[in-house]
């Protein structure tokens, strides 16, 4: 295996081997080597598979995705992992670098004692612990959701300054919706491990996986709570927008029916016609008098009405 992103690591009878971004020479190699089946090479090339678990007679092959975070974007993605395990042997499969896989990797790499913690069972074991690892990494994802929530909730609840945050809203819920999409799967399949073929993952690791389940399971409770906050926040954001609609509409409806008698006295005694008074020299004066007082008279109204 001449692949600069090949890598593989021995401890005792464990070998664990680490694909980065693999090309079908490499894959056929495994396959040959180790009797893989064609239709997961196909698998492996492909980024879009959907989580499952197939069993054969001496190997399973696993697809997993997992939540992580684009800084760049600020987005939640997806990526995939794809895990062939055997009596002795495990081997990962991945698109870029996922930084938990690669970080246990490198780990094991350099540090007796992490060969020693996480190889040093079994395969069905390194297997757990890649499976934990990876799903330990949703949490701080988890975690800065469920902050960006309740920033929103403050601004939108406790702020004195109320504006439009339906841009930050939409940002927040795409990235909830994603998480939910890329976890929903990952329930059945972590549930099928531990019932799959027992040479590799037998009785002893059943509690084990049934801890990686309540992970799953947190993770999906915490997004239900958010899914539930982030559209309670959304519906109260457009309520307030309406509302400051409202209000802006208010104002513009009592200006405009404030000028309208107003507009009414001013054309009538700009008509060149004979009017009442209308030689009289204080006349300007009493008519700007008539029409402060027909305003105030209104302003009077519509604060009684408590339409003001």
């Amino acid at each position: 295996m001449t692949n600069p992103a090949t890598k593989q690591i021995q401890f005792e009878k464990l070998t664990w081997i680490d694909i980065e971004d693999p090309s079908l020479p490499i894959l056929v190699e495994l396959k040959e080597k180790y009797g893989f089946h064609d239709l997961d090479v196909e698998d492996c090339l492909s980024e879009n598979q959907r989580p499952k678990v197939d069993e054969y007679d001496d190997y399973l092959f696993i697809i997993l995705h997992i939540p992580c975070f684009d800084k760049r974007r600020q987005h939640v993605v997806e990526e995939e992992v794809d895990i062939f395990i055997k009596n002795n042997l495990l081997i990962t499969v991945h698109w870029g670098t996922l930084k938990p896989l690669t970080d246990m990797f490198e780990s094991c790499e350099k540090k007796e004692t992490a060969r020693k913690e996480f190889m040093g069972l079994s395969s069905g074991y390194l297997l757990y612990e890649i499976v934990d690892q990876l799903f330990t990494s949703a949490f701080p994802i988890l975690d800065a959701l469920e902050a960006g929530v309740t920033t929103l909730e403050k601004v939108a609840f406790f702020s004195d300054q109320q504006r439009d945050m339906l841009r930050e809203i939409l940002n927040v819920k795409k990235n909830i919706i994603m998480f939910r999409r890329t976890i929903t799967p990952e329930r059945t399949v972590i549930a099928q491990i531990e019932h799959k073929n027992k040479k590799f993952l037998p009785d002893t690791l059943e509690v084990y996986f049934d801890d990686i389940l309540d992970k799953v399971e947190k993770i999906w409770s915490r997004l239900e709570n958010l899914k539930e906050l982030i559209e309670s926040l959304q519906d109260t954001n457009e309520s307030i927008i309406s509302h400051a609609t409202n209000d802006v509409i208010k104002t513009l409806t009592v200006f405009n029916v404030v000028m309208l008698p107003l507009n009414l006295v001013a054309g009538m005694y700009g008509m060149n016609v004979g009017l009442p008074l209308a030689n009289h020299e204080y006349m300007f004066f009493i008519l700007i008098g008539i029409m402060l007082s027909i305003l105030g008279s209104m302003l009077i109204f519509f604060k009684f009405k408590r339409w003001i």
